[in-house]
This record gives structure tokens, C-alpha cells and sequence, in this order.
């Protein structure tokens, strides 16, 4: 009799309750338009909560059913005697045929795929029998994303995230799509297939519902504050003992960007020369808060190429710190740069700002006062080697970085408890996104350090600092495995991520043997801002780069001469805006964007790179243009008709060889016309190699295939 009076009584309330509670999680529904119950439908969503179920019931029609678990139905009876359900033992291999037989007589049926609350703030494995289902039933499987109830009290997520009664929530509900069956697979194949088709289609889904049409990466700093709580210690800088919270970090940008804004105002690029540090990330987002895009030089990449690069963007101020240009022997660059620019040094800059900075950054924080948003005013510029002796300039906006923050986040599981170690400079886009934005955007700690060659400090610093994360090329994990004790390693880090270059089977091997631990490889560019695809601890296989992300298109173009794989082209959220050609300026990215990379992929979608179009080398994680490196080669040897091509190395990965017509030409004589050119080091050949007659195609061209085969046979490969 109670029962029964209870349940009229929370009956009459909840006309009144629906609105309340949807209202206290701020909720907001998109996609209801993909809803059709007309048709055998099953919504998967991802779970994150134990209020999962809840909120989706408020938004649902009646009819809908919803799959518990028989031990949560006894746990929470009294709330799931509201809507129809179907409790069913997940041990129990009948209860796959329950639910198909329930949406068969037309029930729209919701099911959790994961079978469980996420522990990892990530999407679990997905189990089969929802794969099976997808398959008999030939029902509309309709994806639903929900965010923000990982933050929730009724999460599993305690000590991983800050949790609060009443997190901000959003459900989305994608694109339905079908599985179906294929004719002469046994169901077992189909049924992995299936189940790994819709794990993807939710994974999409979950990043499609994260994405926004415009954004600054400030803004997005001032929601990761309030998300993860001022206080929380964000950033260490290692060479100066001082630690950022969201809170210092924010009020120390509000200031910087006041202080800066007199010397700034009417920019549309300031060029910065800094390194790993405080005052890097500090400056970073001081230029967000203005809407001026900063152009990252690379300070390794020699005096003139940081020259060319200045004038590539455009820009008129250099910011960078008079105790950085000590150390790193600058000195020479910044001479000749202050005849052509204006420089500003931190040092300088810091003791000139005024009580009324101070003031004003400080109202702007208690006013949390947002960014611009708008064209040119999102953007980050970032140099990769040109088709010219000339860098260009990689336009990303602070969206295609965000995109490929959030598609990592949709495939791999980290949270507020993991701490990154910063070493890969940021001035390249595994830095500036992996190792720095992601982070710092996501709730995680980043130990900064300016120096990836410091092979014998890393490992300590791994093993002092407690690092979960640890980003690196195959070169530098390969002298950091080498120099390390295997404790550094096996007390802490639980990923370890290879880009850049190709990861070595004996580099792979080493970490594995030696401390236990699969290194994930990954791939990707500066243009894709850079994570293309990745390997993952759920979907992994050795010798490959991983899977597509999430919110990613690809294509493969054949190649001339290559038998099998072909031209890896993609699109999505996190390709580049364009290039910035010297003298050309701003040349839009086509729809398509080449990466430059022979690659074969398999059933599974996973990439294997079956080696480099001759458009590029990867020397040390370095990207050098192989057509730069012949035009400078060229000019030091009169006209002499030169062919660029890379071999492998031992110790760098890769290193450069000039085939060429000359019979008088030294190798000496090259390195010095460069050296006294001011390029760097890296841009130089390792040597050079005559031949009376280079290959050349029908069409005239150099034969490029038939010249790296040779130089794979001189190279004993």
C-alpha cells in the first residue's frame, strides 16, 4: 500500500520535477530531429554516470525502453518503475536474444554498448552483443553523446575529477545509420565488424558533440578553470621552481595582455622566440586574449631561416627574454632581427608594467573577460621546411587545435590525476598541441622543460616528478630508454606516445623489454595540427601508425611507381587553415590536404607508412624539405642537376643524399656555401654521389623512385 502511494504521489510530482531537474544540470538536448520511432530504432549511448539513464528518460517518449542491468534495476527500482525497462543479467548469454526479440516487436530500446559506467572518463570497450543485435534486428542504431556527468557525484570518477552535485550537461543524438549483413562471413567476423563499425560511430559522435564552430583558446581556459577548479596547479617550470595555477596563470596572462597590448595593438602577428617555460605559456595566452597570432620561430633552425620566417608572417614585433638569447647563443640573430624589427624582451617588458596593467588584469579575471572571436584573430602560425629555400608558415586556427585536443580525448582515457612532461619544443605542433595545449586544457598537469636532448635528465625527471605521460620521436625515446634505470619508468608512466618519425622495431623492443612498457605510435603533421592517427591501448598493432581520429575523412591517391599503398589525403576539423608563402602570402588549404606519405591501410583501418613521398626527410623528428635542400646543394655547385633523397639512420632516422652530375663537386665546399649562408646544420646532405646520368620519367622529371632504390642498394638496404 506505501508503495503503491508513493509511486502516485512522485507520479503527480514529476510534471514539476522533469523541469527542475533538467534546469539544476543546465541541460541541453541536440539531434532530436534524428529521432524516428516509426522504424525499429536502438539509441546507444555512452555511459559516464549512474544518472545516465535518468536524464535520457526526461527527454524520451514513453515507449522508449531502457536495458539495466538486473543489479542496478534491484538498486534503483523505485525510480525505473516510471519507465518501461528490460533488466537483464549481462552473464547471461540469453539476455542478447531478450533485447533483440524486444526491438523486433518494435520497442525502441535504449542500450548502453559499454555494458558499464566508464572508471577512465573515456569510452570503455564496447561489447559484441550489441553488434549482434545490429545485425539481426536491422533496426536505425542512433548514437547519443553525454557530456558533463563525468563530473557528476554519481560518476565513477572520484579522485580522477573534481566532482560536483550539479555538473552543466549535454546530450546529443547523432546520425542513425544500419549494419548490414554480408553474404558468405561467418557471423562471428560480422559481428566483431559490426561491433568495432559502431564503436566508431560512437566515438564520432562523442567528438562531433565537443566541437564548436568558433572558439579561442582562451575562452577554453577560462572553462578548463572553472571545470577543474582555480587553484589547481596546472603548469611547472622546471629551470625556474615556479608553479601556475588556472587562477596565477589567468590573472598573470589578464596583466601580460594589458602590458602588451600597447606595444601589440593593430597587429595581426608577433613572431615569438622563447622556449619551454612558464613564460612561453603565459605569453601564448596573453597573444589569445588580444586576438594577435603568434608565430613560433624555431630557434634551432638557424639565423636566416628565422629571418625568412619573420618576414614570411609578416610580423613587426619579436617577443623573446634576454636570459634565453644567452643561452642559446642567439645573440648574432637578434642583432640583425633588431635592425628589421621591433624586440621585446620579457625582462623588460615585466619591469615596465604599471599599477594600472595590474588593475585592469586583474578586473578583466573578476569579470572572467573572454577573448575575440573572429576571422584572423584565432589563429597560431607554426614553420615547417617550404618547397623553396624559403619556410612557409602553417596557418592553425585555435579550432583545428582544440578539434585534435578533442579527437585524443575520444580515443584514450587521461584525467586530472595524469602529469605530462613538456619536453618536445614548442615551436612544433607535437609540442604546442600534445605536450602543451592539451594539458593545460584538459585538467592535467605539464612539467615544462626546455631541452628533449638532455637524454640522461629526462628519466629522472620522469621518475622525480611522477610523469604518467611521456611524449617523444623514436630518436629521443631511444636515448631516454638507453640511459634510463628501468624503476625511472615503471613507477609512474602509464603512456608513452612516439611521433614525428618512425618508431624503430629495436626502440619499441627496448621499452617493452626493458620496462614493460607499449609504446603507442602515432602519425600525423604540422598541417593536421599535427595527430592524424594513433595508436591506442584498446585498438593497437605493431608496425602500424594506429587508426583515423574521430571527426576525420581520408582518401589514398595512387602514386606513380609505388605498387602498393598509395598518397595519404585527408580532411577534417584539425587540417590547417593554409600556408603563408614568402612573397606570396596566404594560400588556402584545398579541401584535401596531402600528406606527403605512401601508406597502406588494412580491414581493421589500421595505417602503415610504407614509406615517404621525396617531398620531405624526417631528420631527428625534423621535417626537412628534400626540393630546399637540392636548390641550396644547386647553388653551391654551379648547374649541376641535383636529386635529394633520404635513407635511413641509426642515429637520427634519416639523413640526406645528393645524387648529382658534377664530377668536380666536394662535399666540403657545399657545407661551407651553406654554413656561410647561415642555414642550419640540418638542411646539409651527409653526402653527395656522382652519376654521369640522373633517371629521369617520360615526362622529363627526375625519376625519384628509381633514384632512392638506388640509394637504398649504395646504403646496403
Amino acid at each position: 500500500m506505501f508503495k503503491h502511494l508513493f509511486y502516485i504521489g512522485l507520479r503527480f510530482l514529476l510534471p514539476i520535477l522533469s523541469p527542475m531537474i533538467k534546469a539544476c544540470f543546465r541541460l541541453r538536448v541536440s539531434g532530436t530531429e534524428h529521432l524516428d520511432f516509426s522504424k525499429h530504432t536502438v539509441l546507444i549511448p555512452n555511459h559516464v554516470s549512474l544518472l545516465d539513464a535518468v536524464l535520457l528518460a526526461l527527454i524520451l517518449p514513453e515507449e522508449v525502453a531502457f536495458v539495466v542491468n538486473t543489479k542496478i534495476a534491484k538498486r534503483f527500482s523505485w525510480i525505473l518503475m516510471f519507465r518501461k525497462h528490460i533488466p537483464v543479467d549481462p552473464l547471461n548469454p540469453y539476455s542478447v536474444r531478450k533485447m533483440l526479440k524486444t526491438v523486433q516487436a518494435g520497442t525502441p530500446l535504449v542500450v548502453f554498448p559499454e555494458g558499464r559506467v566508464t572508471t577512465t572518463g573515456a569510452m570503455m570497450k564496447v561489447y559484441g552483443g550489441i553488434g549482434y543485435i545490429a545485425l539481426k534486428s536491422h533496426a536505425r542504431m542512433v548514437p547519443v553523446a553525454i557530456n558533463g556527468l563525468e563530473y557528476s557525484k554519481l560518476s565513477y570518477m572520484k579522485g580522477k575529477l573534481k566532482l560536483i552535485w550539479f555538473p552543466a550537461v549535454s546530450i546529443s543524438i547523432g546520425e542513425p545509420f544500419q549494419v548490414e549483413m554480408t553474404e558468405g562471413q561467418s557471423m562471428r567476423l560480422q559481428k566483431e565488424r559490426a561491433t568495432e563499425w559502431i564503436r566508431t560511430r560512437m566515438q564520432n559522435c562523442l567528438f562531433d558533440s565537443r566541437m564548436k564552430p568558433e572558439l579561442n583558446l582562451f575562452n577554453e581556459l577560462l572553462s578548463a578553470a572553472k571545470l577543474h577548479g582555480s587553484s589547481f596547479t596546472i603548469c611547472e617550470d622546471l629551470i625556474l621552481q615556479a608553479e601556475l595555477s588556472y587562477k596565477k596563470l589567468l590573472i598573470t596572462s589578464y596583466v601580460m595582455a594589458a602590458r602588451l597590448n600597447r606595444d601589440l595593438q593593430g597587429q595581426q602577428r608577433t613572431a615569438i622566440l622563447l622556449p619551454n617555460a612558464a613564460a612561453m605559456v603565459v605569453t601564448l595566452f596573453s597573444m589569445f586574449r588580444l586576438g594577435v597570432t603568434p608565430a613560433i620561430l624555431n630557434y634551432s633552425a638557424g639565423k636566416q631561416t628565422m629571418l625568412d620566417a619573420c618576414e614570411t608572417a609578416s610580423v613587426q614585433t619579436i617577443i623573446t627574454s634576454k636570459a634565453f638569447v644567452e643561452k642559446a647563443g642567439l645573440a648574432d640573430f637578434i642583432q640583425t632581427a633588431q635592425g628589421r624589427y621591433t624586440v621585446l624582451f620579457l625582462e623588460d617588458v615585466k619591469a615596465s608594467i604599471r599599477f594600472a596593467d595590474k588593475m585592469t588584469g586583474f578586473g578583466h579575471y573578476l569579470i572572467k573577460a573572454k577573448g575575440p572571436v573572429g576571422e584572423g584573430k584565432n589563429e597560431i602560425v607554426l614553420f615547417t621546411s617550404g618547397s623553396e629555400s624559403k619556410p612557409k608558415g602553417v596557418v592553425l586556427t585555435h579550432r583545428n587545435v582544440y578539434a585534435n585536443i578533442q579527437q585524443a580525448r575520444t580515443v584514450i582515457a587521461f584525467n586530472s590525476t595524469d602529469v605530462i612532461l613538456g619536453a618536445m619544443p614548442i615551436f612544433h605542433s607535437f609540442g604546442l598541441t600534445a605536450g602543451t595545449m592539451l594539458p593545460v586544457l584538459s585538467g592535467m598537469k605539464v612539467v615544462l622543460y626546455p631541452n628533449p636532448l638532455h637524454y640522461k635528465v629526462i628519466p629522472e625527471l620522469v621518475y622525480d616528478r611522477n610523469i604518467t605521460i611521456l611524449f617523444g620521436t623514436s630518436t629521443f625515446l631511444s636515448a631516454y630508454a638507453r640511459t634510463a634505470h628501468p624503476y625511472d619508468y615503471a613507477y609512474s608512466l602509464r603512456y608513452v606516445v612516439a611521433g614525428a618519425e618512425k618508431l624503430k622495431e629495436e626502440v619499441r623492443q627496448i621499452w617493452m623489454d626493458k620496462f614493460g612498457i607499449r609504446i603507442l605510435e602515432g602519425y600525423g603533421t604540422t598541417e593536421t595540427a599535427p595527430v592524424i592517427s594513433l595508436n591506442t591501448p584498446i585498438h593497437m598493432k605493431k608496425g602500424s601508425v594506429g587508426r583515423i581520429l574521430p571527426g576525420m575523412e581520408y582518401r589514398i591517391e595512387t602514386v606513380e611507381g609505388i605498387e602498393h599503398g598509395g598518397n595519404l589525403l585527408v580532411k577534417g576539423p584539425n587540417v590547417m587553415q593554409g600556408y603563408l608563402i614568402h612573397e606570396k602570402g596566404f594560400v588556402p588549404c584545398p579541401e584535401w590536404y596531402s600528406c606527403g606519405d605512401v601508406v597502406h591501410m588494412d580491414e581493421q583501418g589500421f595505417i602503415t607508412i610504407q614509406g615517404r613521398l621525396q617531398s620531405f626527410a624526417k631528420i631527428g623528428g625534423e621535417k626537412v624539405s628534400l626540393p630546399m635542400v637540392e636548390e641550396l646543394v644547386a647553388s653551391a655547385m654551379s648547374q649541376a642537376l641535383c636529386a635529394a633523397v633520404s635513407v635511413p639512420d641509426p642515429k637520427k632516422g634519416e639523413r640526406i643524399v645528393i645524387y648529382h652530375n658534377d664530377p668536380n663537386a666536394h662535399i666540403q665546399h657545399v657545407k661551407e656555401f651553406m654554413k656561410q649562408q647561415g642555414h642550419s646544420p640540418i638542411y646539409m646532405p651527409s653526402e653527395l654521389r656522382y652519376v654521369e646520368k640522373l633517371p629521369l620519367l617520360g615526362s622529363g622529371k627526375i625519376d625519384y623512385v628509381s633514384i632512392k632504390k638506388m640509394a637504398q642498394q649504395d646504403a646496403g638496404l
